[in-house]
């Protein structure tokens, strides 16, 4: 492994991780438990992993988990884990949106750290219950948009934080997805029946699921605030309650400008999360499909390819590189990054140490910024399109 500080946090006994929501069927559930267990930093213990006592004791006994740790609600399970010796020091939240607020709130009262999915809540009162209860718990919150995660990212983090673009002018972000083009929501499908749903997933749809992850990629690698956005939002599905589209423009502090596109009625477009950012002194891009690669052009001068671990690669990306370069790494990897700059700080925690500040990972004032974005996208919308403050 080449993770910094891997050998040393290998000494620390696993986490106890629980996890509510992922159980029979959850997509997201898999890939956190995957996440988690990569890089040997948690073990899953306990878990209240359906909306229904029967649904969640079948889910605990396929992931083996031991039936007196397999709960028929989240209450249940942060009530008697946090009486517990042994008892879960963290969890993960990775229900539909509108329960992430009422769920995590249980666990954070109790002190125990929360790795909560994005987006924070279904809606911006919510979110800013969730800041609260989270600052004034003391225990740990993470979000996990996982493209964060990527060493490309991170060295475009310290590219632009170096000043090797120069001042940022122009940001262009896109995240198209094809896998909605038909009301595929009508048929049952499990993973659109929620987030098409205002109840379940809140007032954005598009924007939501995946507009959130590209406007936070775009503050991650940038560092600028969103001062003011203009967005045109389309149900083009009939039928469907939620946007499936989205165009929007962004204004940033300082003067930078921007735009997002997010859809997922893209036919072509399976996961096509792509940032491009340009300064005074040059541009970079980068493409979640191929994602080892960065590409720089200094201004007046030849493109450049910077290769995971390869020449040019700086220690932002070789913090959170596991293998030599010209081997992939992907999306179970850079989710992975999260879980393990999770257990970074959960074990500085457990020492009575400060966190490293090379230790990075979404907070949650980045989880009410997200919906904060999506709530300005809605009402901007509802506007025809009329520019509105964060």
């Amino acid at each position: 492994m080449a993770i910094e500080g891997k050998d040393e946090q290998a000494r620390e006994p696993r986490i106890r991780l629980g996890m509510v929501g992922g159980g029979a069927g959850a997509f997201i559930g898999a890939v956190h438990r995957m996440a988690a267990r990569l890089d040997d930093q948690f073990d899953l213990v306990a878990g209240a992993l359906s909306s229904t006592p029967e649904k969640a004791i079948a889910s605990g006994r396929d992931l083996g988990l031991d039936p007196s740790r397999t709960y028929g609600s989240y209450k249940e399970m942060a009530i008697r884990e946090a009486r517990l010796k042994d008892g879960i020091e963290a969890v993960s939240i990775v229900t539909p949106n509108h329960v992430h607020y009422e769920a995590a709130k249980e666990f954070l009262k109790r002190g125990i750290h929360v790795i909560c999915d994005k987006p924070l809540t279904s809606n911006l009162a919510d979110a800013k219950k969730m800041k609260k209860a989270a600052d004034e718990s003391g225990a740990l919150f993470i979000l996990t948009h996982n493209y964060t995660g990527y060493p490309m990212v991170r060295q475009a983090r310290e590219m632009v934080a170096n000043g090797e673009l120069g001042k940022i002018r122009v940001v262009q972000v896109e995240y198209p997805q094809d896998w909605l083009t038909e009301a595929v929501e009508q048929t049952g499908a499990k993973q659109a029946v929620w987030r098409t749903d205002p109840a379940q997933s809140g007032a954005g749809g598009s924007t939501g699921d995946i507009g959130t992850h590209a406007y936070n990629l775009a503050a991650f690698v940038t560092g600028l605030t969103l001062e003011s956005l203009a967005a045109d939002l389309d149900s083009f599905v009939e039928g469907r309650r939620l946007d499936d589209n989205a165009h929007v423009m962004l204004r940033y502090e300082g003067g930078a400008k921007g735009m997002l596109w997010c859809s997922q009625v893209a036919p072509g477009h399976e996961n096509g999360l792509k940032i491009r950012v340009y300064g005074t002194k040059g541009g970079i891009e980068w493409v979640q499909a191929d994602p080892n690669y960065l590409w720089f052009t200094p201004f007046g001068e030849p493109k450049r390819l910077i290769t995971r671990n390869g020449a040019g690669s700086g220690a932002a990306a070789g913090r959170v590189s596991r293998i030599p370069s010209g081997h992939p790494e992907g999306y179970l990897e850079a989710f992975a990054t999260i879980y393990t700059e999770a257990a970074r700080a959960i074990n500085a925690v457990r020492q009575g140490v400060a966190v490293d500040k090379a230790v990075i990972y979404p907070t949650v004032d980045d989880g009410v910024k997200g919906v904060a974005f999506v709530e300005a996208c809605v009402a901007s919308s509802k506007k025809n399109g009329a520019w509105v403050k964060l």
